[in-house]
């Protein structure tokens, strides 16, 4: 299936692909084929029918998110292998290729199992490394994140993940269908680990400056906009930008100020911010206290908003 997600805070759009889990719409993916995203429309390429998604839950470390599709039923669930891949095996990549909106296939080989391939997100110096992957020459590319990856007899072995770049030849990771599972399944019974996001993180609405970028705050899975330099004059949290109609907006705040804590919890900078939020859910009303630019300080109850797709 089809997954087009909006990053509407970003004004931008991408494509990815999914694996149907349920008959009632749950879908299988990369985190990162949804990440940051603010609305999520999948499309059942045997139906034509296109489906609004929400996000169960999501794992950007193992690179795994769980989608549930509006009022979906009767849906055909892949089919997941039972046996094991082994180096040499047929197979074909399927996957939304470039995003054109129709699935595409591509045949390929089993070159090597426990690969292990560093991701860096396109724009930024974030990377993630991911070990125990499918390695395969196949023209994998981009938009058949999230894809199956299926073996000689159409059974699901992996997920569509990463592909190399720059190269002759295209050389494919997959991550494996049990390991994938593994994380969806703790996803989709409400098991919290150290890693994973359930449902949508809380969100206060802005843009911290650090390091000469600015981090979107409120989530724990981070994008970038253009920052500013903000005074250094009170320890904590710049605000680089604020997002318009946020909980942010709402209390005043302002490019300049500076957070200095959320309830009790003091921040020192961006990082913290992020991690005082990610302790709330999207709903709570916490107290936000921060200096503007003429150095008066401030206080203000704010409720935190449902934020994008960690």
């Amino acid at each position: 299936m089809l997954i087009d997600t909006e990053l509407g805070y970003e004004k931008a759009e991408a494509a990815g692909t999914g694996i149907v889990l349920s008959k009632d719409g749950l879908v299988l993916t990369n985190n990162h084929v949804i990440a940051d995203s603010t609305k999520i429309a999948v499309t059942v390429t045997t139906t034509g029918k296109t489906y609004t998604a929400s996000v169960v839950g999501s794992d950007s470390t193992e690179d795994v998110a769980v989608l549930q599709l509006e009022d979906a039923e009767d849906l055909q669930p892949a089919t997941i292998d039972d046996d094991t891949v082994d180096v040499g095996d047929d197979v074909t990549a399927v996957g939304n290729s470039e995003g054109g909106g129709r699935l595409m296939a591509a045949d390929g080989t089993v070159t090597d199992l426990g690969a292990s391939v560093t991701k860096t997100a396109k724009g930024t110096e974030d990377s993630e490394t991911l070990d125990g992957m499918i390695e395969v020459q196949a023209d994998i590319v981009s938009g058949d994140s999230g894809g199956a990856l299926l073996d000689d007899e159409g059974e699901v072995v992996g997920m569509d993940t990463a592909a190399s770049s720059g190269t002759a030849v295209v050389t494919g990771f997959a991550i494996p269908i049990e390991a994938a599972l593994t994380t969806a399944d703790a996803i989709i019974d409400g098991e919290q680990t150290s890693t994973n996001t359930l449902g949508y993180p809380a969100f206060l609405g802005i843009g911290v400056s650090q390091s000469g970028q600015a981090d979107q705050s409120g989530q724990s899975g981070q994008s970038r906009q253009s920052g500013q330099p903000g005074s250094a004059a009170t320890e904590g949290a710049v605000v680089a930008g604020v997002y318009e109609d946020t909980p942010a907006a709402e209390v005043g705040l302002a490019a300049g100020d500076t957070i200095t804590a959320i309830g009790s919890t003091p921040i020192t900078d961006g990082n913290s911010l992020s991690e005082a939020i990610s302790n709330h859910e999207p709903g709570d009303t916490v107290s936000l206290t921060w200096t503007d630019d003429s150095g008066q300080s401030h206080t203000a109850e704010v409720t935190l908003t449902e934020g994008p797709a960690a």
